[in-house]
C-alpha cells in the first residue's frame, strides 16, 4: 500500500476510537506528528533488511508493510507495545532499549553470512542517552556492523523534557580526556602468588 500522511493518520484514529470504545484491554501507544519524517526513512529500507522499533511502531509496521488488518487484530489482541513480525523483518519491544542488543545480534549474524540485510534500528531521543545503546553504538560501530540507527526526537521522556532530565544546557560540559600506558598489570602483581 503507498501509505501516506493522511491515511496513517486515520489508522491511529481508528484504533483510538477502539481504545476509547473499550475494545483493547491493554496499553497502546500512539503516534502523531512523525508520519513524513517515517515515509521518507522507509523509502530506502529494502525488502530484505531487518526494522526494529520500540513501543511506538504502529506506523513503523504500516511502512514495513504489514497489513493493516493483521496489525490491527495484534493491537486488539492487546500487543500494541510489542508487536513482532518475523514474516515481515519487523520487531518491537516494550523494554526501553532492549531493541538495541537485538539489533546488534542481527547485524553480527548478517555480517557472518555476509548478507545484504541491513538493520534498521529506531529508538527514542531518552533510549539515545542510555548505556544501553551507547555501548551497542559503540560495538556495531567498532565491528563495522550495518545497523542504521534512527533516533526519533520528540523531546520527550514519557511528558518530561528529554535534556532537562539530563540537565543538559546550550553548552555542554568538556571532558578531559588523558591516555597513558598502565606500568603495572591490571589486577595482582603479574604473578601468581599462593596464599
Amino acid at each position: 500500500m503507498n501509505w501516506t500522511p493522511r491515511l496513517l493518520q486515520a489508522f491511529e484514529k481508528e484504533i483510538e476510537e477502539l481504545f476509547a470504545a473499550g475494545k483493547i484491554k491493554a496499553p497502546v501507544h500512539l503516534a502523531g506528528g512523525n508520519e513524513r519524517e517515517l515515509i521518507e526513512i522507509f523509502k530506502d529500507i529494502k525488502s530484505h533488511d531487518w526494522v526494529l522499533c520500540s513501543w511506538r511502531s504502529h506506523y513503523h509496521c504500516l511502512l514495513r508493510g504489514v497489513p493493516a488488518e493483521k496489525l490491527k487484530e495484534a493491537i486488539v489482541a492487546g500487543h500494541s507495545i510489542a508487536l513482532c513480525f518475523p514474516d515481515y523483518r519487523i520487531l518491537s519491544s516494550a523494554i526501553v532499549g532492549g531493541i538495541c542488543p537485538i539489533a546488534v545480534g542481527l547485524a553480527c549474524a548478517i555480517k557472518a553470512r555476509k548478507g545484504p540485510e541491513r538493520v534498521h534500528c529506531f529508538i527514542g531521543d531518552m533510549t539515545s542517552m542510555s548505556g544501553i545503546f551507547h555501548e551497542c553504538w559503540r560495538y556495531c560501530r567498532g565491528h563495522d556492523l550495518p545497523v542504521h540507527w534512527i533516533v526519533e526526537d520528540n523531546g520527550l521522556s514519557v511528558v518530561t523534557d528529554t535534556r532537562e532530565v539530563w540537565g543538559e544546557q546550550e553548552k555542554a560540559p568538556k571532558i578531559e580526556v588523558y591516555s597513558y600506558k598502565m606500568s603495572r598489570p591490571h589486577v595482582g602483581i603479574g604473578k601468581f602468588v599462593v596464599f
